[in-house]
């Protein structure tokens, strides 16, 4: 019997990697953002990666910057997750955020998968296209 329960055990996890690593990624995202939302800056701070953390040395300054730089980060609501991609070992998530002043932005995350799990490598806003009148 104890032998059936991890026959099926090992089945269930095999059958559901490659959808935890798809969760995992929209996992991460989610839980920056909610921690900027919290102001939990440390936090937000863990799902960086060496890269990021690198470049900002320490939370306190990487808050900062996303506070200044990124508002939309910084105040977020209504996420929605949009197209992701994979090029050349990266992988983009797109992602729709409402900042300050109800208004809607794309951003592109990339993300990598470390020893740690995926981290977010970067964040660009995507510019919203030209209207014509």
């Amino acid at each position: 019997m104890f032998r059936t329960v991890k026959i099926v055990a090992a089945l269930v996890v095999l059958g559901t990697g490659a959808q935890a690593q798809d969760a995992s990624i929209e996992d991460v995202i989610t839980s920056q953002l909610q921690a900027f939302v919290d102001r939990d800056v440390a936090q937000a701070w863990e799902y960086a990666s060496p890269m990021i953390q690198g470049m900002f040395g320490t939370p306190e300054n990487f808050g900062l910057m996303v506070r200044t730089g990124y508002p939309m980060v910084w105040d977020n609501s209504d996420v929605q997750f949009l197209d992701r991609t994979e090029f050349q070992s990266r992988t983009r998530q797109e992602v729709q955020v409402q900042g300050p002043g109800g208004l809607f932005y794309i951003l592109d995350y990339q993300m990598i998968e470390t020893p740690n799990g995926w981290q977010i490598n970067s964040v660009q806003v995507i510019p919203a296209p030209e209207v014509f009148s």
